[in-house]
């Protein structure tokens, strides 16, 4: 361990130093001040004679009279299975009142890279129980799927959703395999927001297979860029060396590239777009290529980052890159979230990249994919005949016209707003497509094999009537 008392200046979180011997990058920092107090940082820029100090704990109270430790190692998580029901700080300290962490390993939080060649393709279904997801959306093991919401949208009531009802249906009834666990990282979220994911989080016992870090807003901004790091590294550890099917919820992404800019910018680097820093590409796809499956291995790590889009604005550099990045989105609408559907989740601009390989006959149901696409014509044919609506109006449409008007009304009312404590399984969800799409005429079928529309179409006419029938 070497200790200097050679601070030469303090900008915003981070804390420079001379040094007489080369400093290793991300080196582990201990800074103690006039008063005794410890503080944790870490090397962010080691050069000759100059290191760059961030400091997670923030650098109030640091002035030129303290002392600065390095560590000789970099920062590393501590690892057991007996982390699932626990809740840390964002830097990965137990804050839920329980027994300090007693590892079974401490790792890197900067992670190894999967080996490309090793990696296996994701093609396995995760049943969220949201229907607009899973039916039209689908979600598979492995796969990074990131939500695009708006400030003040119910994403972290979908996220929340997630977290409950997520499984693997498939080792659900063999009885045997991997078992499931949610990794939830919160980053910059407010203390009413935290105490609203705890509560929903023990009130149902989703907790009990969960790990949850906080870092809330009036935490470092620091912290914040640790703390998917260490989300991550666990989730690597339960779903590699323990077979865990893991599912990692990052919330809020947008909240983790501000500390990056902020931090940018106590550095003076030279800014790339909007400000922020022009290795934010890099950065972000280092956090979400850790999501994947490796053979040999049962476990998985999936991904669902959400972000608010700043402005509403999917061409923002968050977004942005994050969509280049990801397989795929799903747009949280504001539109649908003032009509009062919940989730209020836009299906026409979502997309699942992996979801042809994640759905069909074995995995979900043979139905899927042709009762998915011939939901997404008829609703896009829906919304653009709204539009004409507003100028010709509903008197000049064919009765062809008003059918696919209805359903698109329907089809947001039944199948995407199904409320934010309903859980849906996937028969479920396919069997309210049917009952939707047996409203139009058969001949409209035109994306749906004969051989389907013969199995499942005259079923779900025949109760829509009955149900017409008892009205």
């Amino acid at each position: 361990m070497k200790e200097y008392k050679t601070i030469t200046e303090i900008s915003g979180p981070l804390v420079f130093a001379e040094v007489d011997k080369p400093i290793g990058y991300d080196e582990m920092v201990e800074i103690e001040t006039a008063d005794g107090e410890i503080r944790r940082g870490q090397v962010l820029e080691s050069e000759d004679g100059l290191v760059a100090i961030q400091v997670f704990e923030g650098t109030s109270g640091i002035d030129k009279n303290a002392f600065v430790r390095f560590q000789g190692e970099t920062l590393k998580m501590k690892l057991t299975e007996d982390l699932l029901g626990r809740v840390l700080s964002g830097s990965g300290e137990p804050i839920d009142g329980g027994p300090a962490i007693e590892p079974e390993e401490r790792r890197d939080i900067v992670g190894a890279a999967i080996n490309p060649y090793a990696r296996e393709y994701p093609e396995e279904f995760i049943q969220t129980g949201v229907s607009a997801i899973d039916g039209m959306n689908t979600l598979v093991r492995g796969q990074k799927l990131p939500i695009f919401s708006g400030s003040g949208l119910p994403h972290n009531e979908l996220a929340l959703q997630i977290a409950r009802q997520a499984s693997v249906p498939e080792e659900e009834e063999g009885g045997e395999g991997s078992e499931f666990a949610v990794i939830f990282g919160a980053m910059g979220i407010t203390a009413e927001e935290a105490n609203e994911f705890m509560d929903d989080f023990e009130r149902t016992g989703a907790l009990e297979r969960s790990v949850v870090f906080m870092n809330l807003a009036d935490d470092p901004a620091v912290e914040r860029t640790v703390t998917p790091r260490m989300a991550l590294t666990t989730a690597e550890y339960l779903a590699f060396d323990k077979d865990y099917h893991v599912l990692v919820i990052l919330t809020d992404m947008t909240n983790y590239c501000e500390a990056l800019r902020e931090i940018g910018a106590a550095r003076e680097e030279v800014p790339g777009r909007r400000g922020y820093p022009g290795y934010m590409y890099t950065d972000l796809a280092q956090l979400y290529e850790r999501a994947g499956r490796i053979e040999g291995r049962e476990g998985s790590v999936t991904q669902i980052p959400i972000l608010t889009m700043p402005g509403d604005d999917d061409t923002h550099p968050i977004p942005d890159l994050t969509g280049y990045i990801t397989e795929g989105q799903i747009y949280v609408d504001r539109d649908l979230n003032s009509q009062g559907v919940q989730p209020p989740v836009n299906v026409l601009p979502s997309l699942s990249r992996l979801m042809d390989d994640g759905i069909g006959e074995g995995l979900t149901r043979a139905d899927h994919a042709d009762v998915s696409d011939q939901m997404y014509a008829a609703y896009a044919e829906g919304e653009d005949l709204r539009d004409l609506v507003n100028i010709v109006g509903r008197e000049a449409l064919s009765d062809r016209d008003n059918k696919y008007l209805d359903f698109a009304d329907d089809f947001e009312s039944e199948f995407v707003d199904q409320g934010f404590d309903t859980n849906r399984d996937i028969d479920e969800t396919l069997n309210i497509g049917w009952d939707l799409l047996s409203n139009l005429p058969k001949e409209e079928l035109n994306r749906i094999d004969e051989d389907l529309i013969e199995q499942y179409y005259e079923d779900a006419a025949e109760d829509a009537e009955e149900e017409v029938t008892a009205d």
